[in-house]
């Protein structure tokens, strides 16, 4: 039973001592949050460990110094003292006060005062000392007489003497430095403590000069000694601060600024470490992280914050709260200053702009030119800063996270480390100053420097933990890139700097996603280009694989690629758009600008080959076959005088041709006509983005405000925002005004295609489209009258026995109102009609292919005649071997516009309700057109970062177009039809 109990028992010890070893696993680079001004009584606040300690016996917390140090407590004197701690002696006396010095006791010649010391009337000095330094057996209110045995000297105002610094005592026995010693920094001593000479240059690697410092002369022996011999806290944090001055970097040399940095680094390794951390020494600032291959990774990518991030509800979380623990250049620990205003920011900006910095989610970058001559004035000496992130959660109490800085221009043994985006190779450090004017003097401290460093570009990133549902992420990178400027006229002599926090993510995964839709797509893509292409072969009647087709395949895929750029840049777009405005807690974050390139490139390749197949579709049409066949006959005859027989000739009643005219005009209108409004879809667009403020969402901040404040900082636009806002409100209008017009205009208003269809009818005029050699559309417009060439009473009286149902249906075959067709025609059919129309295709060719004897006037009147009764005759089926049937199209055919069956012997004509003749025009082309203005009006944007500019762009482009199409499309109607263009208004 004892050894049961034994063995529970260190069960236990074990399981506590776990839970005490991973108490704080997860912040093993946070500490608590302390000031000076925490630390009372007994306690004092150490600079080195930001921490509170206790004082020895008999001391308590020194005011004098801000809580920094400790002193003896009243009535009692130092016995002790070696430069880091003292040692403390009660007075014997009550009688007795200690001396000013705080190191001895003695008979005041008066009261002794609150503070355990004699006072003196006011006028007199307090002698405590004889002339040699001897205490006295009871002071004196006199004047302060010094003699050398009394280990005494006057102070800088020779008011009191005090005894000299405890280094010259130690080292020499007396306040002079003796020749054996080393007089350094106003301090003695011993030798062969550290190198006697030491590396006092700083480097400037970008100017390749090294600068002899005046203060590295100075001050860093000394200040190397102090924090090896007596472990002087202010001495240590001097000698920190010089290697920071020179970048961090280190090599085999161990005498400069770094070097003796790292030499009592390790010589001071069984004072063990500060706040638990390895990479902190006792007494020493904290300076590198290690030296470790991979480290960084593990510091930076393997346990992420114990705190979320959230832009919306009720545990909205977006304040970014940094903490800076700032020193001066000679080691003294000035304050804790919050790190959200300027004092990281050099450029100039309201405090409402800088703190927007800090605003998780928010891209903020903030970039300006400074004078070199302010710089000078404003940062005589530089000043650093230790920057922590301040964890508040509900559970804990407040504690700090140690940022990690990536200073880019340190160096190792003269090769610089942090400058490759491999972070393995990285080394890791803390501590950075924003201008140095001060280690560029080489003469004395009082002349102007020959070099200054200055931080031209300071980045905070954050990195989002991969597939992450509340908001986590790693612990942030300080990043810092410094300038060196070779002083030569400080006046004209300027600096860029910049000032930005970043936050990204793993993009694999979306990229991955992206190349397998793209991929995907772009199969299908492949295979409907070869139905396309297959289905423009047998249109053509053309069974060979020539050039041609294969050109014709390219073109077809140019079309269908196009689209597949489209959809999934647009949902990439839209994607981000909505699921990164519309998240609560953070678990995406946009994709940075140099990640943005990719996406750019796929919209150049969705525009690129959209504007080719828009090209394609318009030269298809500029050259499509047309011919207006007019089914009016005579109705009448009339006489014709003879010359010369003095006789009249009985011929029959010419038909007007107005009419066709007239149907050529109709035609020629609606050839643009489009299913949106271009004009109202550029000002609608224009007025969203502009004046409603949708175009707020494009920044990369987390907001979804429409109104900014015009002092409120403004972000950058992302991209892949910008092109997603714009195609989806380009293509939500224009869907609207599609579902509009078909919907309402067409129904209640004006539907120009179907009123085309009973134009032709009214007029007794067909229409006949081959957009391609063998295939195209019919539109029966045969007057279901018998005549439209009357007056308006007849007129009149036909179309209300047509709404009575007292005649005839318009349709093509008894008892139909089908109307319009897509028709299949043999070969032999398209041979006769290139046959009508050879002459005048001579014509139009070289001059020795005219028929002279006939003029060219005669000519087209006799094709257009000749025509006329051909293609009349063959919907009359008057010609048995070119005759055609009627059927409705298979629903498969439908879908992958492609006839199934080959008109070898008979014509095909395909039942055609929804009147798909408008394909030859832009009316049936609106998808090409909308899609083709969506990426047209993006990419200037994208360009220009502009939607005003864009929009005016975009609408010259739909004017230059419609214009184009109109006036060759006029030309070409005029050929076809043999309808004189004088007359297509």
């Amino acid at each position: 039973m004892a050894t049961g109990t034994l063995r529970d028992f260190m069960y236990g010890l074990f399981v506590i001592f776990l839970l005490k070893l991973n108490i704080f696993s997860c912040q093993q680079f946070s500490i608590a949050f302390q000031q000076p001004s925490d630390c009372r009584g007994e306690n004092y606040f150490d600079i080195s460990s930001l921490s509170c300690l206790k004082c020895g016996p008999n001391q308590i917390s020194s005011n004098v110094k801000s809580g920094l140090t400790c002193e003896c407590k009243t009535g009692f004197r130092v016995l002790v003292s070696n430069g880091a701690s003292i040692t403390c002696q009660q007075c014997r006396d009550a009688n007795q006060g200690v001396t000013q010095d705080g190191y001895g006791c003695i008979q005041c010649p008066g009261s002794v005062s609150e503070n355990g010391k004699c006072q003196c009337p006011k006028g007199n000095v307090l002698v405590e000392r004889d002339g040699n330094g001897n205490l006295l057996n009871e002071a004196r209110c006199e004047a302060c007489s010094a003699t050398e045995p009394s280990f005494s000297e006057p102070d800088t105002t020779g008011s009191r003497c005090v005894r000299c610094e405890d280094s010259f005592i130690n080292s020499s026995q007396s306040c002079v430095c003796g020749t054996s010693n080393i007089l350094a920094g106003g301090m003695c001593f011993s030798p062969n403590i550290l190198p006697t000479s030491v590396a006092s240059s700083v480097t400037y690697s970008q100017l390749a000069l090294f600068v002899p410092s005046a203060w590295f002369s100075n001050f860093m022996y000394s200040s190397s000694a102090a924090c090896l011999l007596f472990s002087n806290r202010t001495a240590c944090q001097a000698l920190g601060n010089m290697c920071v001055l020179n970048m961090h970097s280190f090599s085999s040399i161990t005498n400069d600024a770094c070097g003796l940095y790292n030499t009592i680094y390790r010589a001071t390794a069984a004072q063990g470490s500060s706040q638990d951390i390895s990479y902190w020494r006792s007494n020493l600032p904290w300076l590198y992280y290690g030296e470790q291959s991979g480290l960084a990774s593990r510091i930076l990518q393997t346990e992420p914050l114990p705190v979320g991030f959230s832009f919306k509800g009720a545990q909205k979380n977006t304040n970014i709260e940094l903490l800076a623990a700032v020193y001066s250049m000679r080691g003294d620990f000035l304050r804790w200053e919050s790190v959200s205003g300027g004092n990281l920011q050099l450029c100039p900006d309201t405090p409402a702009r800088q703190q927007s910095a800090f605003t998780f989610g928010t891209a903020y970058k903030q970039t300006c030119v400074l004078s070199v001559s302010d710089l000078l004035i404003g940062y005589p000496e530089p000043v650093f800063y230790d920057v922590f992130l301040v964890i508040q959660s509900a559970q804990e109490t407040r504690r700090l996270l140690a940022v990690p800085l990536l200073n880019v221009n340190q160096q190792f043994n003269g090769q610089f480390i942090n400058q490759g985006s491999n972070m393995n190779n990285w080394y890791l450090t803390r501590r950075l100053m924003l201008v140095d004017t001060l280690s560029g003097r080489e003469k004395s401290l009082s002349s102007t420097p020959r070099v200054i460093r200055v931080a031209s570009n300071i980045k905070i990133g954050f990195k989002l933990v991969p597939n992450t549902q509340k908001g986590q992420v790693y612990p942030p990178l300080l990043t810092v890139d410094y300038s060196d400027i070779l002083i030569t006229d400080p006046s004209t002599q300027t600096v860029t700097v910049s000032f930005s926090l970043e936050y990204t993510m793993d993009q694999n995964e979306a990229r991955i996603k992206t190349d397998i839709a793209l991929g995907v797509l772009g199969g299908v893509a492949v295979v409907h280009s070869l139905l396309k292409t297959a289905s423009w072969k047998r249109r053509i009647a053309s069974p060979l694989i020539d050039l041609q087709t294969i050109l014709k395949f390219l073109l077809f895929y140019a079309g269908d690629l196009a689209n597949v750029f489209f959809i999934i840049t647009v949902g990439t777009g839209l994607y981000w758009l909505i699921f990164f405005k519309a998240q609560q807690f953070v678990s995406m974050l946009l994709p940075l600008a140099a990640q943005e390139d990719r996406f750019v490139v796929y919209v150049g390749c969705a525009f690129a080959l959209k504007t080719v197949q828009f090209l394609h579709k318009v030269f298809v049409q500029l050259s499509v076959d047309i011919f207006f066949i007019d089914w009016e006959r005579p109705r009448g005859k009339a006489s014709k005088h003879v010359d010369g027989s003095g006789e009249g000739k009985s011929q029959a009643s010419p038909v007007s041709i107005w009419r066709t005219y007239f149907v050529a005009n109709e035609w020629n209108e609606i050839q643009t006509f489009r299913k949106i409004s271009p004009t109202f879809q550029v000002m609608a667009v224009l007025f969203c983005l502009e004046v409603v403020g949708f175009s707020s969402l494009a920044l990369r901040d987390p907001s979804s405000n429409l109104r900014r404040s015009p002092e409120a900082y403004t972000p950058p636009y992302s991209l892949i925002l910008r092109y997603g806002l714009a195609s989806a409100l380009w293509l939500s209008i224009g869907l609207i005004q599609m579902i509009f017009f078909t919907v309402f205009h067409e129904r209640f208003i004006e539907d120009k295609i179907r009123q085309f269809v009973d134009l032709c009818s009214i007029s007794n005029i067909s229409v006949l489209l081959l957009s391609h050699r063998c295939f195209g559309y019919y539109i029966h417009g045969r007057s279901v009258h018998g005549h439209a060439d009357t007056n308006m009473d007849e007129m009149n009286m036909n179309l209300k026995r047509e709404a009575d149902n007292l005649c005839g249906q318009r349709g093509l075959l008894p008892n139909s109102d089908t109307q319009t067709f897509q028709i299949s025609i043999t070969n032999r059919l398209r041979a006769q009609y290139d046959r009508i129309l050879e002459p005048l295709t001579r014509r139009n060719g070289p001059s020795r292919l005219m028929d002279a004897t006939a003029s060219s006037c005669e000519q087209s009147t006799k094709a257009y005649h000749t025509m006329n009764r051909f293609l009349g005759s063959v919907i009359d089926h008057a010609h048995r071997e070119m005759d055609y049937i009627v059927k409705d199209k298979l629903l498969f055919e439908r879908l992958v516009g492609m006839e199934f069956i080959e008109p070898l012997d008979k014509s095909i004509f395909y039942n055609d309700d929804s009147h798909s003749f408008a394909d030859v025009l832009f009316y049936g082309n609106e998808a090409v057109l909308l899609i083709f203005d969506t990426l047209f009006f993006c990419v200037v944007d994208m360009g220009s970062q502009n939607f005003i500019l864009a929009a005016v762009l975009t609408y010259l482009q739909q004017l230059i177009f419609r214009l184009i199409r109109n006036g060759i499309g006029r030309r070409n109607l005029a050929t076809k039809t043999l309808v004189d263009k004088r007359f297509l208004i």
